[in-house]
């Protein structure tokens, strides 16, 4: 008995069709060890990590064709991992992350699910940094913005896995956190492709892809 229930969606992304295991609804609920929260997840936010949200459908059709071929890729927040599981079938070298205690779980079972080999997952909590985990070409994430102090905590732990040539794709709905992001990668080298973001924009209320790159070899923070 796991204690939640769960469901199974067939989503398209690409040329490809992948059988997905999430929860079966927002009300699921269970923790009978603290793990969640421990790491400070309430029971009103447990169940957000297993739903198949609009921004991370985006994220992982925009993975679908993005050249990937010797890149390092990073997924922030994954949840489910529709992103890097679609990164996974292309081959491509590229670790999850998320600290829901069932992030990885469902993680592997759905890669199993679509004969993927296992997707690399590390637990990463962002108010603790990243050590060890090396650095990547490219960082990924979706619907990562839902708090206002995310932007600031996401500012604070790129520049210690991003390369100083790097590209940062992350799908938002449009919770109002995305401005403030921006400016914040900004200050780190960081620039916003406008053309894929009006792009991204044409439909209302759809969620939106939002490509920063940094195109420095030789690039320092100014306190290095």
């Amino acid at each position: 008995m796991t204690g939640y229930e769960t469901q199974i969606h067939e989503l398209t992304f690409g040329q490809q069709t992948y059988v997905i295991r999430a929860l079966a609804d927002k009300q699921q609920f269970a923790d009978p060890d603290d793990a969640a929260a421990d790491a400070g997840i309430s029971s009103a936010q447990w169940s957000l990590f297993g739903q198949v949200w609009p921004a991370g459908q985006l994220l992982a059709q925009a993975m679908a064709t993005r050249p990937v071929e010797g890149k390092r890729i990073l997924e922030l927040g994954c949840g489910l991992g529709l992103a890097s599981l679609v990164l996974r079938k292309r081959g491509a070298d590229v670790v999850a992350s998320d600290h829901h205690p069932l992030a990885e779980v469902f993680l592997a079972y759905n890669a199993a699910l679509n004969s993927l080999d296992s997707v690399p997952y590390r637990r990463l909590d962002w108010d603790a940094g990243a050590s060890n985990m090396g650095q990547f070409d490219m960082i990924i994430a979706s619907d990562v913005l839902y708090e206002t102090r995310h932007a600031t905590m996401l500012a604070k732990l790129i520049p210690g896995l991003a390369k100083p040539s790097c590209e940062i794709v992350i799908s938002d709905p449009g919770r109002g956190n995305a401005n403030a992001l921006s400016r914040m990668l900004a200050d780190i080298g960081f620039s916003l492709i406008a053309g894929e973001r009006q792009a991204a924009a044409q439909v209302a209320k759809a969620p939106r892809l939002f490509v920063y790159r940094r195109n420095m070899d030789n690039w320092w923070p100014a306190d290095a």
